[in-house]
Formats: structure tokens, C-alpha cells, sequence
């Protein structure tokens, strides 16, 4: 009984003190263990947490890891697997959503971080493509996804793109993809398939906003570095 008291006053504790201010002053291992009281309510998981932390390195590291990768963690259990996956794919979620919300198509931060939010979590190289409507503004339901290849590449042809966009009446396009396992610094092909997809969507009065390319947590933009114009 005296154990189970001082399990309940621990998690308590935890609790109090993220309500009080966040995670500020937690250990990154305490976060971890105040996640893992989720899932696992009638058991002590400092120790695992611990495991868990030391074990990937980081919070990001952690929610990163695979279900397979976190089976291998002793103690871990069959819930907690996919309890993290849960965690993880909302607040992915919950960045695009955001992100997606908040936009301002004339405004490279904003469109870096929403390209960030939604393409840094991924593992496959992917295409994407924003459609704007005649006032450059994003249209509904506006972002598709045009192809998805491997960990280091993917197809994508200038008139897939430009039939799309005219399939949606679309008067401007921002174009995105990512570098799963290197640099965001673009390829020769990345420049000449944005070459190709600005001298087609001049010919269709179509203009291209930007190509943002991302690679985990850093991005690369054409538009800031001069390789597409500014917004008409």
C-alpha cells in the first residue's frame, strides 16, 4: 500500500509540476516518464524512461523510433509502442494543421515552416504541390501530394504538375519536396525540373510561388536565395 502511495504521489508530482510551468526545469528523461504514465498506469516507469532516453538520445529521437526499434527497449511492452506512434502522429498533425492555418503565401518563413511541419517527419522522398487560387491565396484542400518514391528518390514530371493545376483552376503553385537522408541544398535535377515547371506555367499563365526543399529540420528555398522572382 505505502509503495502504491508513493507511486501516485510521484506521478502527482510530475503532473503538478507541468501544470504549474510546462516542462520547464524537467530532465528530458522526466518528460518521457510523465508520456509513458499514459500508457502505462499502475507500474513505476522512471527506470524505463530512463532506458528509453538513454537508448535513443533524445525526445525526438524517442518519438522517431520506429514500433519495431521501441520493442526492443526491455520493459517496454506491446501498448506503449504504439501509444508513442499516437503521440507522435498527432502532434504532426497538429503542426500541419497549424501551419496550414497560419500561412502567408508572400511570406518565406511561413511557407518554410509550414513545409517543415508537414514533409521533416517523413522517411520517403515525397512531391507536393500548394495550389493558389486567382488571389494567391491557398485554395481548399489545396495541398496534394503528387508522388511518393524511396528513402532518396522520387519521380515527378513538369506535366503531371501542370495538369493538376489546371484541373483545379489554380493561378500560382508552391512546390515542396524533401531530402529524407541528406542536405536540402538542391540537385541539378531539382534546378532543372524548376526551370521546366516556370517556363510551362509561364506558357499557361500559371506562376511558381516557390520550391521549398527539407531536409530534417533545415530548409531550402528558391525564392530566398534568388532562384525563383518575387509574387507578381
Amino acid at each position: 500500500m505505502e509503495q502504491k502511495i508513493d507511486l501516485e504521489g510521484h506521478r502527482a508530482r510530475l503532473r503538478g509540476r507541468f501544470q504549474k510551468s510546462g516542462f520547464e526545469g524537467f530532465h528530458e528523461y522526466e518528460i518521457v516518464e510523465l508520456l509513458l504514465t499514459l500508457c502505462i498506469p499502475r507500474r513505476d516507469v522512471k527506470n524505463l524512461a530512463k532506458r528509453l532516453f538513454n537508448h535513443f538520445g533524445s525526445i525526438r529521437g524517442l518519438l522517431d523510433a520506429s514500433e519495431q526499434e521501441l520493442r526492443q527497449v526491455e520493459g517496454i511492452g506491446e501498448v506503449t509502442p504504439v501509444a508513442l506512434r499516437i503521440i507522435r502522429e498527432t502532434a504532426n498533425l497538429y503542426l500541419r494543421q497549424t501551419a496550414e492555418e497560419k500561412i502567408v503565401l508572400n511570406n518565406s518563413t511561413d511557407l518554410e515552416a509550414f513545409w517543415r511541419a508537414r514533409l521533416s517527419p517523413l522517411t520517403n522522398e515525397v512531391f507536393e504541390v500548394a495550389y493558389l487560387d486567382h488571389r494567391f491565396q491557398l485554395q481548399k484542400n489545396g495541398v496534394e501530394r503528387l508522388s511518393e518514391g524511396t528513402v532518396n528518390r522520387t519521380v515527378i514530371y513538369p506535366r503531371q504538375v501542370m495538369e493538376s493545376a489546371l484541373r483545379r483552376s489554380a493561378s500560382g503553385l508552391v512546390l515542396a519536396h524533401n531530402h529524407p537522408t541528406g542536405y536540402p541544398e538542391p540537385s541539378a535535377q531539382d534546378k532543372n525540373l524548376t526551370d521546366a515547371l516556370i517556363a510551362a506555367g509561364r506558357s499557361l499563365n500559371i506562376q511558381i510561388i516557390d520550391h521549398i526543399i527539407v531536409a530534417a529540420n533545415k530548409v531550402f528555398s528558391f525564392r530566398r536565395e534568388g532562384l525563383i522572382s518575387s509574387v507578381a
